[in-house]
């Protein structure tokens, strides 16, 4: 090689060098279901991401520009699903979706979404910390479709002022956690209490037991206190057991015919139940964990002495106490561009670490999502997100991912409503939901 030929080669590569790297601007927009002021961080942690994974590629010597635009501002689950599943079908879905997990098995067979391991390693951190039963319930026929976003458990909850009201210690009160735990304390005993509070004036008629006033996941939870099974493990079949379902609908008749729960409940203003329960009103009552920054804001600043919580109580002998944990999910959707799919995946990875998620879950009283989060002096420090790890997740389950489980829960709560209302007795509004969960889901359906 001539001295010539030597110095020419030099100095292409000093120029190559000192070329600026190509810019990639990447856009991304974050949707997030069922998200108020207090759950901001599933979008600002991927804005958080975003800006970590740019200063990551500025050390690599690449110009890596991403622009995140979220939206929470939905009237409701119903438009947001609507606006997802229309943008997907017209090729304008937003790059990452916060949702229900029950969503991954219609999004996925549907195509709407890609397998978020296609683009990230899951056995690396922070993704390898993430709770396996969380991971799993982000995952559907042997894929894993999403990371989760959050953590959450379904929680009864006591007036604590009503129970000393009918004769219950300081002590026996807060040993009603672990009583609810080994079914020593049932929902047989949860209407007697409450009769007795009505009885004695300590509440008003239809407030002895002041259930949720629409349908939703936890409902599933008072069908498993009475032995019921959402899933067979063997055949992934859906399952009605019968004699369980009538059971979990005669509690309800039973409390309305017992006047602590009103026959009209369903439907009740969902503002005018949080500042009820929030403050006294009703005896019983059943909720989320995120609940207890809600009753906050509706003016009840001292939780810990005005309120106590448990697993919901087994309703008999063949049924258990028992919890159902509901966590959103990080999907990516399908782009037209990978390196948008690719992007969005890594972002997800990134916010999942455990200091960015312990923000969204302390701010929106959720729980967390992977092991780690317990060391953080943010998470550990609240009192709240601690006791309600310690007293719910080990008991809690979830409901299944599959394609039918939506027009299984249908069924379920409009049986009980038939039930509750006084339309049907339990028997029959059992038989007819058995009938209509034979006509819709048919094959994947086991009837005991």
């Amino acid at each position: 090689m001539t001295n010539l030929f030597r110095q020419t080669a030099l100095v292409g590569v000093l120029a190559g060098l000192a070329a600026p790297a190509f810019a990639e601007d990447i856009n991304i927009t974050v949707w997030a279901g069922g998200s108020n002021d207090s759950d901001s961080y599933r979008i600002e942690a991927i804005e958080i991401a975003a800006d970590i994974l740019e200063r990551e590629a500025a050390i690599l010597g690449e110009e890596l520009n991403i622009t995140v635009e979220g939206r929470r501002d939905f009237s409701g689950w119903d438009e947001f699903k609507q606006g997802v599943t229309l943008g997907a079908e017209a090729g304008t879905a937003p790059s990452i979706v916060v949702t229900s997990h029950l969503d991954i098995a219609p999004w996925s067979t549907a195509g709407y979404i890609v397998p978020v391991e296609d683009y990230v390693d899951l056995d690396a951190w922070p993704l390898s910390n993430v709770y396996p039963n969380l991971m799993e319930i982000a995952s559907y026929g042997g894929t894993q479709w999403g990371i989760p976003q959050d953590a959450e458990s379904r929680p009864f909850f006591f007036w604590r002022e009503t129970l000393e009201g009918i004769g219950y210690t300081e002590d026996q009160i807060d040993a009603l956690p672990e009583m609810v735990a080994s079914g020593e304390y049932t929902l047989a005993n949860v209407l007697e209490d409450a009769k007795k509070a009505l009885d004695m004036g300590l509440i008003e008629e239809g407030y002895g037991f002041y259930p949720r006033p629409s349908n939703g996941p936890d409902y599933a939870q008072f069908y498993q206190s009475f032995g019921g099974e959402l899933v067979d493990p063997d055949t992934g079949k859906l399952v009605l057991d019968k004699a369980a379902m009538t059971e979990f609908y005669q509690f309800f008749v039973d409390a309305v015919a017992a006047g602590i729960t009103r026959q009209n409940h369903i439907g009740t203003d969902w503002n005018q139940w949080y500042n009820e329960v929030a403050n006294g009103r009703a005896a019983f009552w059943h909720g989320g964990t995120w609940h207890f920054g809600r009753y906050a804001r509706e003016g009840n600043d001292d939780f810990w002495n005005t309120i106590q919580f448990s697993l919901i109580p087994a309703g008999d002998d063949d049924g258990r106490a028992n919890t159902i944990t509901h966590p959103l999910v990080y999907l990516v959707m399908n782009q037209e561009d990978d390196r948008v799919e690719e992007i969005a995946a890594q972002l997800v990875a990134i916010a999942t670490e455990p200091r960015l998620n312990s923000l969204h879950a302390i701010q929106s009283n959720h729980l967390a999502v992977a092991k780690a989060q317990s060391d953080i002096d943010l998470y550990r420090g609240d009192r709240w997100a601690s006791e309600a790890t310690e007293v719910l997740l080990g008991a809690a389950n979830s409901q299944p991912n599959h394609l039918n489980y939506g027009a299984f829960s249908e069924a379920m709560f409009r049986g009980l409503e038939a039930a509750w209302s006084g339309v049907q007795t339990p028997e029959d509004a059992v038989a007819e939901v058995e009938a209509q969960m034979r006509a819709t889901i048919g094959d994947d359906l086991i009837v005991r």
